[in-house]
């Protein structure tokens, strides 16, 4: 199977920082293009940020300046680093992207399971 996992969500106070990782399994061979969203309860899943294969990336203004995405092609990682964190930035945290496997088999839109962020005090 191919897929992609987040993790590094938790809870933290206002002002402080968290980094998220989107790993693809095993069987994936390389990350394209990805997407860092997330949904608060009752509302519509947003974009965050997204980052090109080649390492391009694209913010929403809500996280402009706060919020950082890498990726590590060598572990088929994805990173969103996430600093100056607000109440408002709570939600749940998924990434998506095109994966190809080890066979060359393309895989478009993949999702993750999601990771909780929650920023309170």
């Amino acid at each position: 199977q191919v897929q992609l996992v987040e993790s590094g969500g938790g809870l933290v106070q206002p002002g402080g920082s968290l980094r998220l990782s989107c790993a693809a399994s095993g069987a994936t061979f390389s990350i394209g293009q990805t997407g860092w969203y997330r949904q608060a309860p009752g509302k519509q899943r947003a974009l965050v940020a997204i980052i090109s294969r080649y390492g391009t990336v694209n913010y929403a203004d809500s996280v402009k300046g706060r919020f950082t995405v890498s990726r590590d092609d060598a572990k088929t990682t994805v990173y969103l680093q996430m600093d100056s964190l607000k109440a408002e930035d709570t939600a749940v945290y998924y990434c998506n992207g095109d994966l190809t496997d080890s066979g060359g088999r393309s895989f478009f839109n993949v999702w993750g399971q999601g990771t909780q962020v929650t920023v309170s005090s």
